[in-house]
């Protein structure tokens, strides 16, 4: 059954594209050149293949924790390997191809498993900045020493978050029901005692996985279908360049601006490539650039509403000020060394 249900799963999201494409440009008869096509394609695109993502990642790390003695795990990972863990979770989201709102399932799976916060936004904050696909166009487009600065301020500014995350203990504003570990497992009792969890069987992980999974997807689903739309309309009805091109002269206060305009945009680092290389042509400067592009990929209002769900609102604040502040700073250092 659970084969089954993994090449149900494939299949589906394979078929997510063909099936957007099909209904907005076939069946709706909309024109892909128009601003309500993309919007409508997106939407239809991003809202099944979120949902799937949120559903599979969700169901693994609730199976995985039901066999795992996850009080062990967490206490190795808040413990010396703390810095490893940060730059192992930075290094995991640089290979992980997502954008920000694909970001959000993994690490709700990982807050649900009370890995520490600084490695699951270490993570989150990573993902969405760098993946392969992204280095190989920003190379061939950009040139190998803008590709390898891009990648580098992804990764520090992962590592970074980590660290500041875990400095203010930001998991004392996660939601309630993802701090608390679970009851619904028959291990979770040794667990809790710190005592080895016995071997649960395929039948115990299954329904302690099922049921976390109907527990958090319930919770999400309606805010991933909210999300999407907006993202759907920011993506079709604003385009990038609208604002990168008003922040050209090069002043420092621009920057920052770009950050902040930045942030609403939903898009993601592969997309974000020729546009780049397009703001650079029109002499746009190169931190400036840097710092819209990161603020584009690395949130997004979609991923803030998601979030919303398993955050409170003091830690959406931290989480959007550190990106604020440390994508200015990387803005600023590239426009002072270039």
């Amino acid at each position: 059954m659970g084969a089954l249900a993994l090449a149900l799963w494939v299949g589906a999201w394979f078929a997510v594209l063909p099936l957007s494409r099909l209904l907005s440009f076939g069946l709706l008869g909309l024109s892909d050149a128009s601003s309500l096509g993309r919007a409508v394609q997106f939407f239809l695109y991003d809202t099944p293949k979120i949902l799937l993502l949120l559903a599979l990642m969700v169901y693994l790390m609730a199976w995985l924790r039901a066999g795992l003695d996850t009080e062990r795990l967490r206490a190795v990972l808040a413990g010396r390997a703390r810095v490893v863990g940060y730059a192992l979770a930075a290094a995991f989201g640089a290979v992980t191809p997502f954008c920000s709102c694909s970001s959000v399932p993994l690490f709700i799976g990982f807050a649900a498993a009370r890995i520490p916060i600084g490695i699951t936004m270490a993570f989150l904050i990573t993902s969405p900045v760098i993946n392969e696909v992204a280095v190989v166009l920003f190379w061939g487009l950009l040139g190998w020493k803008f590709t390898l600065l891009y990648v580098a301020a992804g990764v520090l500014a992962g590592i970074a978050g980590g660290f500041f995350m875990d400095a203010i203990h930001a998991d004392r504003w996660l939601q309630p029901f993802l701090r608390q570990p679970s009851a619904s497992c028959q291990c979770a009792g040794a667990q809790r005692q710190g005592s080895a969890a016995p071997a649960a069987g395929l039948a115990e992980r299954h329904a302690f996985a099922r049921a976390e999974t109907a527990n958090i997807f319930r919770r999400v689903w309606p805010w991933v279908v909210v999300g999407v739309g907006i993202g759907a309309g920011l993506h079709g009805f604003v385009p990038e360049l609208w604002f990168a091109e008003r922040l050209g002269s090069g002043q420092w206060w621009q920057v920052p601006a770009a950050v902040a305009l930045g942030i609403p945009l939903y898009t993601n680092v592969t997309g974000m490539a020729p546009v780049m290389a397009s703001l650079l042509a029109k002499g746009l400067p190169v931190g400036t650039a840097l710092a819209f592009c990161l603020s584009a990929v690395a949130a997004s209002l979609p991923e803030l509403l998601m979030l919303r769900q398993v955050m409170r609102v003091q830690l959406l604040a931290a989480f959007l000020g550190f990106l604020w502040v440390v994508f200015t700073l990387a803005g600023w250092v590239f426009n002072a060394a270039f």
